[in-house]
């Protein structure tokens, strides 16, 4: 008992809750109650309705032991696949539009102010300040000029908010799942200035594959389904006094604007670029392979709801 960080196993027992008779009628009950000492409200609430509702799913489609054994079998293979740069459990949210559902629950924004999309997993903490320079290593990728306002709900700038912007290469790798980095590429953090205005220059984004070589990748097969997300940009703004943001800009005419793998793409979250266009906003013959991006973000107050 002791092993078990149990040091009076009677007293313990006595304190448990009795339970009844094991039947498929009363299991679920049973389980709800063992758990019933639990200190912890939330996590006593949040379990009570994972069993409720497993027990209800096992029995809405009268799950066999094989079935369950393959479960617990993608599972097992699920976490190890998992490493430092891949978390493969994660994917799976992501693919059941769990990680989707719970941002949105987690971020709801009030009516005006931009969406949240998800964060992702290749988001990190060692991005550097890049104002007036560029987000990719590589200068001739740096063909799509980033610009817009930071404003509040009722239109008023927001100065000095910090921006952290990431997307893939060209090849739609994130700097992080490349064995040679050496440090942030294709990602930085720039700041508004006193109009609220920011700037910068970065690559045209490209659709890409989510891993396709593990658990996950084999699951999306078996429904009949793609691993691609369409091109996007993430952001995650942070201004003192205003919600944090995070959300992605995800491209107009995508072919998987429609059917995103992990369900992040919202309609007021989809734009449109325009060719041309260069760090200073002019268009001229020599910039036909430029583009420009321009979207302003609207936060909402740390109060809002």
């Amino acid at each position: 008992a002791k092993k078990s960080g149990i040091e009076d196993i009677e007293d313990f027992l006595i304190n448990l809750p009795n339970i009844g008779e094991q039947s498929i009628e009363t299991i679920t009950e049973n389980a709800i109650r063992m758990n019933s000492n639990c200190p912890n409200p939330r996590t006593k609430f949040i379990f009570e309705r994972l069993i409720y509702h497993l027990h209800t799913f096992a029995k809405e489609v009268n799950l066999k032991t094989d079935e369950w054994k393959a479960g617990i079998d993608f599972i097992t293979k699920s976490g190890q696949m998992c490493s430092d740069v891949r978390q493969e459990n994660i994917l799976l949210s992501d693919v059941l539009g769990l990680s989707a559902l719970v941002d949105g629950l987690s971020n709801a924004k009030p009516k005006g102010c931009t969406e949240c999309s998800i964060l992702g997993p290749f988001h990190t903490e060692d991005s550097e300040e890049v104002n007036a320079s560029s987000l990719c290593s590589i200068p001739e990728d740096n063909n799509l000029t980033i610009t817009g306002k930071i404003k509040d709900i009722n239109g008023t700038p927001i100065s000095g908010a910090k921006i952290d912007i990431w997307e893939t290469d060209k090849d739609g790798l994130y700097d992080v799942q490349k064995i040679d980095r050496s440090g942030p590429d294709c990602r930085g953090i720039i700041f508004s200035d006193n109009e609220g205005n920011y700037k910068v220059k970065g690559l045209v984004p490209v659709a890409y594959s989510v891993p396709s070589d593990g658990p996950v990748g084999n699951l999306m097969k078996v429904l009949q389904r793609h691993s691609f997300r369409p091109a996007h940009i993430h952001f995650k703004i942070e201004a003192k006094g205003y919600q944090t943001l995070v959300t992605a800009l995800y491209i107009e005419g995508d072919p998987f604007i429609k059917s995103d793998a992990v369900f992040g793409v919202k309609n007021s979250l989809v734009v449109k670029l325009e060719k041309n266009g260069d760090l200073s906003g002019n268009k001229s013959s020599n910039t036909e392979n430029l583009w420009k991006l321009s979207f302003d973000f609207v936060l909402a107050e740390n109060n809002a709801h």
